[in-house]
């Protein structure tokens, strides 16, 4: 047995590296519908690289997420079954999920439960906060490292739809996504309103190469800046460009009513097209009220593709085959990962996280990824003059 168990050693150390993008303290990763000419072949995908992430875990995972929902033999099996294994192993696990979608992920909560060392809190974001949901999908692996990404708990994200993220090595980060979590499970532990802290707003360590911030910045531990504000300054800095994939777009707050204009990221735009800054902007179909599009669009020096993933062979597959991402690359150098769409709401009430990296190789593989897609047979440009119908999703 320890001569086979040496062989298989000697076998796994010669086979080829798996393909991977890292910078120091990040890793970029991807996921991307079947069936679809979009694959990036020097990315590691989630699906592969959760299972991993949770294997190396020897003292504690913590994971906060929108929802969970797996499927049968579906892609999310392997980050279970590594989730499942780890708390057999003695791994203390905690979860947070939102309540809007509990009874989706009632199949997934029961088996949750069912792990050894596992804690879960089903939070009422809304009730707690006044504003929003948790939004934020993102998970802290021994306090060593964490991944942040526009993915769910999810088998679809990891299959049959267009998501990005980030794997954190980077001390400081990471540290600074464990204050979100720690914070996140302190007032998720009761249903009682949580006391905001509104006395000022955080403002984030711009000088550093890398640092996160969040939203909403009242319920934001120390440290951890606020998302609204430094997504503007950001934008406000770009010298030359700006490439930005998200799922939606819209300058409205539809939650509330009445429904409110949100100026952040609009005005933001406006004025850096304005001084003369190139900006591409590729948006999901499913994003609503694309008319708020197209007046973006009519100024100089803005971009605007709209990205349709086709159905898969199989038919129809709910709440998939879409591009999911929510990132920006500013003049090639520095790269924005969020897990915020770009609409009224999201970054002043839903709990969502943003990492920023100034670094060129990171940003400028990023960027790449936006052309392949800008480039493909499934975008295309915004229409100024059509009226495109509400989604259907």
């Amino acid at each position: 047995m320890d001569r086979i168990a040496a062989l298989f050693l000697l076998a796994a150390a010669a086979a080829p590296a798996r393909a991977a993008f890292k910078v120091p303290g990040y890793e970029l990763v991807y996921s991307y519908p079947a069936e679809t000419t979009l694959k990036e072949k020097d990315l590691r995908q989630a699906k592969d690289v959760w299972p991993r992430m949770f294997a190396r875990a020897r003292r504690a995972i913590d994971i906060e997420n929108f929802y969970c929902t797996p499927k049968p033999g579906g892609a999310l099996e392997p980050t279970l079954k590594s989730l499942e294994r780890a708390g057999r192993r003695g791994v203390k696990i905690r979860v947070v999920l939102d309540h809007l979608l509990q009874k989706n992920s009632a199949p997934c909560i029961e088996r949750l439960r069912k792990i050894p060392k596992l804690e879960l809190h089903i939070a009422d974001w809304s009730a707690i906060t006044g504003a929003g949901i948790i939004h934020a999908k993102f998970f802290i692996v021994d306090g060593r490292a964490a991944y942040v990404g526009s993915q769910n708990l999810d088998w679809r994200s990891l299959t049959q739809i267009h998501e990005m993220g980030l794997a954190i090595s980077d001390k400081g980060v990471v540290a600074q996504v464990q204050s979100v979590f720690d914070h996140d499970w302190g007032i998720t532990a009761s249903s009682a309103a949580a006391a905001p802290d509104d006395k000022i707003r955080p403002v984030s360590d711009r000088a550093a190469r890398s640092y996160l911030t969040a939203s909403p910045w009242q319920y934001n531990p120390p440290g951890v800046g606020d998302s609204d504000t430094e997504l503007a300054r950001l934008i406000g800095e770009a010298k030359t460009s700006i490439r930005v994939q998200n799922m939606e777009y819209l300058p409205i707050d539809t939650y509330v009513k009445p429904e409110r204009y949100y100026a952040t990221i609009d005005d933001a735009l406006r004025a850096a097209a304005m001084r003369g800054v190139k900006i591409d902007l590729l948006i999901s179909d499913w994003s609503p009220q694309k008319e708020y599009l197209q007046s973006l669009a009519a100024l100089p020096n803005i971009r605007v593709k709209i990205i349709t993933i086709p159905q898969a062979k199989e038919g129809p597959i709910p709440f998939a085959r879409v591009a999911h991402s929510k990132y920006m690359v500013v003049d090639g150098k520095l790269l924005w990962m969020s897990t915020s769409n770009w609409r009224g709401g999201y970054l002043e009430g839903t709990r969502d996280l943003d990492v920023i990296v100034k670094d060129p190789k990171l940003a400028g593989r990023a960027e790449a990824v936006i052309e392949h897609l800008w480039d493909s047979l499934y975008a295309a440009p915004l229409d100024l003059t059509k009226h495109y119908p509400k989604p259907t999703h």
